[in-house]
């Protein structure tokens, strides 16, 4: 599936590093990043690795406990979500698209035409269509995500994936 979803970043021209199967909201996604190379460096020279666990982060409701709080190091660029129709396509980035643009990653078939399309342009989702030899953007998603504004559930993704992110990074090569 990886090709598959770099095939994708690539037709709606999102650039960064792709981190497959991510738990949100109940289902699994994959989201395209890009480190902060500043941020990760200034991170990691002052001791203030991922911070994943989502107790450490309801903590930040109290003020005494964090006077300092980590500067994310990864920009989410976008949330890919694959399905095998576009049925479903609404339901899964519709929550979504409030933290970055969302697209659908739908299988290429020979009824691929826009029309089944047009209520997801209308919603700001993005439709790519891949297969083995390619991928083509069919809709390009919006970035809706100002419309809604930081969440702490947002602050936390951004965690989650730079952990990811540095995990993938110095996972040993797989032969």
């Amino acid at each position: 599936m990886q090709p598959l979803l770099q095939r994708a970043a690539a037709a709606l021209d999102w650039h960064g590093i792709v981190v497959p199967d991510v738990a949100v909201l109940g289902q699994q996604v994959s989201a395209v990043v890009r480190v902060q190379s500043d941020v990760h460096e200034w991170r990691t020279a002052n001791g203030w690795p991922p911070r994943a666990d989502p107790s450490w982060f309801r903590s930040w409701f109290e003020p005494s406990a964090h006077d300092r709080l980590p500067v994310a190091a990864v920009e989410l660029v976008g949330v890919l979500v694959g399905e095998s129709t576009v049925d479903r396509a609404l339901q899964s980035c519709g929550t979504l698209m409030t933290l970055a643009p969302c697209a659908v990653v739908l299988p290429r078939t020979e009824e691929s035409q826009a029309w089944p399309f047009i209520e997801l342009d209308y919603y700001g989702i993005g439709v790519v269509t891949v297969d083995e030899a390619g991928a083509d953007l069919m809709v390009p998603p919006e970035d809706r995500s100002s419309e809604f504004g930081p969440s702490l559930f947002g602050r936390w993704l951004l965690e989650v994936l730079y952990e990811r992110v540095l995990k993938e990074a110095h996972a040993p090569v797989k032969s």
